[in-house]
């Protein structure tokens, strides 16, 4: 009786932690970061059986909400496939298709493909080990301008404009999971947002709010996950937080100088923390909900990777 009764008090919680933030998100991380947090052996609440799980193969359709420190308010359509290679080989595939509004324009678009593959390296009945190695296709230059030509800032961008490679490492068990990643990106971004072009636009000094992104090379990301889970025959929550290390600092071409400038305060850690839950219709179907909020922020992103809050449901099919 005390498990229950412990049990329904997370549940009554869950489902207030979730009312207030559909209300802030939606009237106004989670993973704030390039994408690497939610590929393969790196993603939060995966599933754990002491069972060795043969060629598993699912869809699943993702909404999320996003709402950064400027008002603006992303949303999100992931579509995602994974498909189960061999008993030790997952592939897995990602497309988003994304909505930004916000203080300087409305913009749309596809996002980044993510591909990645996931071995298993050790399967004991009690816990396993898995790595991840995968890469992010960008789908355009992150140059989204205005109904007026002016090149608009990162945030707006449904793009990173870069072509990533990303590794990761993960340890779970039925009520824990360690994960580790680092993602790197290859090229220069082509965005042309500095404040000067917006100078004779009745919104330059919203504009001024923004940190130029011009001709932005990202920094390497590294991220930290530990997640807490309870784990029941229909449904699971989640507990976790989420460190991302910007370890090199951003680079962008100085308006003023014309010169390759290192972005001041751009290198540092952002914290999330997160709560999510899952409810399984059957075997083949379930929900997922996650919150995130996020506890400590860089100080300035050009590349637009900043969430105060974070929002998802997803509803995923096995096969």
């Amino acid at each position: 009786m005390k498990k229950i009764a412990t049990s329904y008090s997370l549940v009554l919680l869950f489902i207030c932690l979730l009312s207030y933030t559909q209300k802030n998100s939606v009237l106004a991380q989670g993973c704030s970061d390039a994408g690497f947090c939610t590929m393969g052996a790196m993603r939060p609440d995966q599933p754990f059986s002491k069972k060795i799980n043969v060629r598993l193969r699912s869809v699943s359709l993702t909404q999320y909400i996003g709402l950064t420190k400027f008002d603006d308010r992303i949303l999100s359509y992931v579509a995602e496939a994974n498909v189960g290679i061999s008993d030790k080989w997952q592939a897995q595939i990602k497309l988003p298709y994304t909505f930004v509004q916000g203080p300087l324009a409305n913009t749309q678009g596809v996002g980044d493909i993510s591909l990645s593959l996931t071995r298993s390296l050790i399967q004991k009945k009690e816990w396993q080990l898995n790595a991840t190695l995968g890469a992010k296709i960008p789908t355009n230059d992150a140059n989204f301008k205005n109904d007026v030509g002016l090149a608009l800032p990162m945030y707006y961008q449904s793009s990173l404009g870069t072509y990533d490679i990303i590794a990761g490492i993960a340890f779970i068990n039925k009520n824990f999971l360690f994960a580790a990643g680092i993602q790197h990106p290859f090229n220069q971004i082509d965005n042309g947002f500095k404040w000067g072009i917006w100078q004779e636009h009745p919104l330059f000094d919203t504009s001024l709010e923004y940190p130029v992104s011009q001709f932005l090379d990202r920094g390497t990301d590294a991220m930290l996950r530990a997640e807490y889970n309870l784990r029941f025959s229909k449904w699971s929550m989640n507990f976790g937080i989420l460190p991302i290390l910007r370890f090199t600092p951003d680079v962008i071409t100085s308006p003023a100088t014309g010169e390759r400038t290192e972005v001041e305060d751009s290198k540092g850690v952002a914290v999330s923390g997160l709560i999510g839950g899952t409810y399984n219709f059957s075997v083949r179907s379930s929900l997922k909900l996650l919150l995130g909020k996020q506890i400590a922020q860089r100080y300035k992103n050009p590349d637009g990777l900043s969430r105060e809050w974070v929002n998802t449901i997803t509803y995923q099919y096995r096969f």
